[in-house]
């Protein structure tokens, strides 16, 4: 399979439905299903309703690997690296309740973070390991000053997200990760808001962890997730929940063993939810096919469509705090406009929003259109409140 050169995105737009219901601009949120993954669901459960699990559509190894080599090709990791999970919260604990951390130990995390990277570190706190938070800053450089100046020797641990949630602002992540590397902390990336977004390489970058959910930029199903740890940090990480998947020749289930899988597909534990998996292959290799570059560059030019036209009807936007850094979430807000009313104002006329930190924010993807951008433009402009 190789990628291709797109000049004219109507052929992914004329794929997703959603298009003739509403427009829809939450995909950091979650995503919409095209016609080509319907077809590949329904393959698969008509092979399943005659033959069961012998069927020959969509075999289970062959979907998992699918899988894992293009994440692996995507963020620069060998595909033993990566395992198959729900969703990020869930990465996260796996990684959390894996630490070998002591008392006066210290976890820093970002402020305003989302939850499911906040609740899964909380229980350090019974074992008298204390929960810091970097101060956000409105540009990168910022950010990664206030990072600099967060660490203290008692920091073990630092856990951020790519890009934020709130604001659409991403991270300098290689310059956090060589400064982390150099102080001996652990790094652990939130990938949710990143992953398809933008560049992410966990070599580059000296990721040792990384958890992010199928249903944002990746354009998968909900309750599908994956789980990266670095080969060499592994079996470092105590194992919390072993399952009938985790140990190795997991098809035979008598003697008992206690032999983990070499990989980090131990953490699959037990049976998968595979439907989703198909669900995701297809729509992996829609991106693939495209090319994750092209993508993210569409996804870029979208979100500068959309944002030059809010700003001429006088929004200010946070993109505008980091120009030379590109993002495909375009946050804003307008003077005298109650943020809340015009989200329900654009939901009540078919625009899929989001409300962040008392501002409207949009997130676009690769099968959505200009004029349906000119048409949320139009409509934020003839809202009085």
């Amino acid at each position: 399979m190789s990628s291709t050169t797109i000049t004219d995105w109507k052929e992914i737009q004329d794929l997703y439905p959603i298009n003739e219901e509403m427009i829809w601009l939450n995909n950091c949120g979650t995503t919409p299903c095209n016609v080509n993954t319907i077809r590949s669901v329904q393959e698969y459960l008509e092979g399943y309703s005659r033959r069961g699990g012998l069927t020959d559509v969509r075999r289970y190894p062959t979907v998992k690997h699918t899988i894992r080599k293009i994440i692996a090709g995507l963020v620069n990791c060998d595909v033993e690296e990566l395992s198959l999970i729900h969703h990020t919260n869930e990465g996260m604990n796996f990684i959390s309740m894996g630490f070998q951390l002591k008392s006066g130990d210290e976890i820093l995390l970002l402020e305003n973070e989302y939850p499911s990277n906040v609740y899964p570190w909380e229980h350090w706190k019974e074992k008298g390991v204390s929960l810091g938070f970097i101060p956000m800053a409105n540009t990168p450089d910022e950010f990664l000053e206030n990072l600099k100046r967060s660490v203290t020797s008692k920091t073990k641990v630092v856990s951020l997200s790519a890009v934020h949630w709130c604001t659409g602002m991403p991270f300098p992540l290689e310059e956090i990760g060589n400064f982390l590397d150099e102080q001996g902390i652990e790094f652990v990336l939130d990938g949710a808001q990143g992953v398809g977004l933008v560049p992410i390489d966990v070599r580059k970058m000296k990721l040792k962890y990384v958890a992010f959910p199928a249903w944002k930029w990746l354009l998968g199903p909900l309750g599908l997730g994956v789980l990266y740890i670095r080969e060499d940090r592994l079996d470092r990480l105590s194992f919390p929940f072993k399952g009938t998947s985790s140990v190795s020749n997991d098809e035979v289930y008598l003697p008992y063993r206690g032999e983990l899988k070499t990989g980090t597909d131990r953490y699959e534990i037990s049976t998968v939810n595979f439907i989703d998996w198909v669900y995701f292959q297809s729509s992996l290799e829609m991106l693939f096919k495209i090319g994750f570059h092209s993508a993210m560059e569409r996804v870029y030019e979208l979100a500068d469509y959309l944002g030059e036209g809010m700003k001429n009807i006088g929004f200010q936007l946070e993109m505008d705090h980091f120009p030379d850094y590109k993002t495909g979430i375009v946050v804003g807000t307008k003077e005298g406009i109650p943020m809340d009313e015009l989200v329900s104002y654009l939901k009540k006329h078919g625009v899929m929003c989001a409300l962040r930190l008392g501002k409207v924010r949009f997130s676009p993807h690769i099968y959505n259109r200009k004029d349906q951008l000119d048409r949320v433009v139009q409509l934020l402009g003839s809202f009085s409140g």
